[in-house]
């Protein structure tokens, strides 16, 4: 763990910009999942994480009066705390209703859905909405329109990709949501986990890169081994990733063969897959 991510400490990181880490670092989460205090009176909250009493006590502590909260995305290390917060404190909670399936929380109940381009509370913290499915279809990033900074939530995290899960993760969706991102005029990105990122949009452009270049791993792979499984291809695909990650890896590598899939590039039949010339 870098010595600058401390979980239950604030970071001021700019006038009205604030990190406090939640206690629950992990292969999936890094350091723990990254909570940000917006305004000089840290009266918004974003994603206030897993609901662990010690993080919502430092929540608690660090602003004496929130207001509003808002979740990007409904996986559980990062909406569960919402509804506890708001009880506590009065805020209304925004943020996009949990879609069908497994590793949702079922329990969000906002006050509203926010809506892809809407303007977000006042003065020197005023957010725009934009939706970016693809890790989560309910997924929306927040952009601090006076510094140009950008909360991307588990869209675009620190140090890692990030897992696309179907049914809900979907992989076309998620490049859309790149490209969409990359037209953006930004400073900064505050990501769910990991530190600050400081050159956003050539972040943005090796990510899409990265997840381009997997892709065409999979077309070589597809080609070279018709009737392939999944976990058939991560073997050869993501050899250079550890293999106890695998299992999460086959993820992300059924969302880009769905992907193929949609556009006519590969078919499945029987459990294997293979490339359509």
């Amino acid at each position: 763990m870098s010595a600058e991510l401390i979980p239950g400490r604030v970071d001021e990181l700019a006038p009205g910009v604030a990190r406090l880490i939640a206690p629950n670092a992990g292969v999936m989460t890094g350091p723990g999942t990254n909570t940000y205090l917006l305004g000089r009176d840290r009266s918004i909250v974003v994603d206030p994480g897993p609901a662990m009493a010690g993080h919502l006590a430092n929540i608690r502590a660090a602003s004496s009066d929130i207001r509003c909260i808002l979740v990007t995305h409904t996986h559980p290390d990062h909406s569960p705390a919402a509804g506890r917060l708001a009880r506590s404190t009065g805020a209304e909670v925004i943020g996009m209703q949990a879609p069908e399936g497994p590793h949702q929380d079922r329990d969000f109940a906002p006050a509203r859905e926010p809506v892809d381009g809407e303007t977000l509370g006042s003065g020197e913290s005023q957010l725009r909405v934009i939706h970016t499915p693809g890790h989560a279809s309910n997924h929306c990033c927040f952009l601090l329109q006076e510094c140009g900074w950008l909360i991307t939530g588990d869209h675009i995290i620190d140090g890692s990709t990030v897992v696309i899960d179907p049914p809900d993760g979907d992989m076309s969706a998620y490049l859309q949501s790149l490209e969409r991102l990359a037209s953006l005029d930004l400073l900064a990105i505050l990501p769910g986990h990991g530190d600050v990122i400081r050159n956003p949009q050539d972040a943005i452009r090796k990510l899409i890169a990265h997840r381009l270049a997997r892709e065409a791993s999979i077309c070589e792979a597809l080609a070279d081994n018709p009737g392939s499984s999944a976990a058939a291809l991560v073997a050869i695909v993501y050899a250079d990733v550890d293999q106890s990650l695998h299992a999460l890896a086959e993820r992300s590598l059924l969302a880009h063969l769905l992907k193929l899939q949609q556009e006519s590039r590969a078919r499945s039949r029987d459990g294997g897959w293979s490339a359509i010339d």
